[in-house]
């Protein structure tokens, strides 16, 4: 797989103020062959007038109310075409103009391919790293203590990236990675930054819920007495984080 087709889909929902951010970042990549999908949920706020600005750059735009951000994301999955996919919802950005190509040169053709994020502001100012970092060997025991790969980081081929489980409201990312990461034959790590993270999305706003779903995912995973363990030391972790580096941003 020389030369192998990105589908990166972004989902958009009353955003004007970032939209832009996110298509930029894609359409002026160096690598070429990117399908490029975004999925609308019927926004009435300017978001639409953006993305028509680039509309020859998009190859293919859909417009209509959603029951969620995890069944948009659904449709953009039901759209893309591409041997890779990869969700980059408004606001968030590939790290420089060359990630593509360095994720398909250092990517070696895994199943999954992933790299580092950066934290951005609503200014676009770099705040920092998450507090997890990637590590360099991924499976699908590697969210045990925390989400140590985000999703604007993990490119995923599309022969094993299911469905998200809308079950979940706000966290059916971490239960999708997992879900491929268990069929994923081979994972490979970049080691360089691939993603801005633009902090405060909607589980930001709603963290104990997110929290308490991530909960109920790692037990359907890992199971009950595994992830009370695997939880203590996440606390532990935490702790000691915190009162080295203060309060987490992430």
């Amino acid at each position: 797989m020389t030369s192998p087709k990105i589908s990166i889909i972004t989902i958009v929902y009353n955003n004007v103020r970032d939209i832009e951010h996110t298509i930029l970042s894609v359409i002026n990549q160096s690598y070429s062959h990117i399908e490029y999908i975004i999925i609308d949920g019927a926004s009435t706020d300017g978001t639409l007038d953006i993305i028509q600005k680039y509309r020859g750059s998009i190859d293919i735009l859909v417009s209509e109310k959603d029951a969620g951000i995890y069944d948009a994301m659904n449709k953009g999955l039901a759209k893309a075409t591409g041997d890779y996919v990869l969700f980059l919802n408004s606001g968030d950005e590939l790290f420089d103009n060359n990630t593509i190509q360095t994720i398909v040169e250092k990517g070696k053709g895994a199943d999954i391919i992933y790299g580092e994020t950066k934290l951005v502001d609503e200014d676009r100012k770099i705040i920092g790293d998450r507090r997890h970092k990637a590590p360099q060997q991924f499976d699908w025991k590697s969210f045990q203590y925390g989400m140590n790969v985000c999703h604007q980081a993990i490119y995923v081929k599309r022969e094993i990236a299911q469905p998200y489980d809308l079950q979940y409201k706000l966290s059916a990312d971490v239960d999708w990675v997992i879900r491929a990461a268990k069929k994923a034959k081979t994972t490979q790590s970049v080691n360089c930054y691939v993603a801005r993270y633009l902090v405060g999305g909607m589980s930001q706003m709603r963290h104990k819920q997110s929290l308490k779903e991530r909960y109920a995912i790692f037990k359907k995973h890992y199971g009950t007495f595994q992830n009370w363990i695997n939880h203590g030391i996440i606390a532990l972790r935490l702790i000691k984080y915190r009162l080295v580096n203060g309060k987490t941003r992430e």
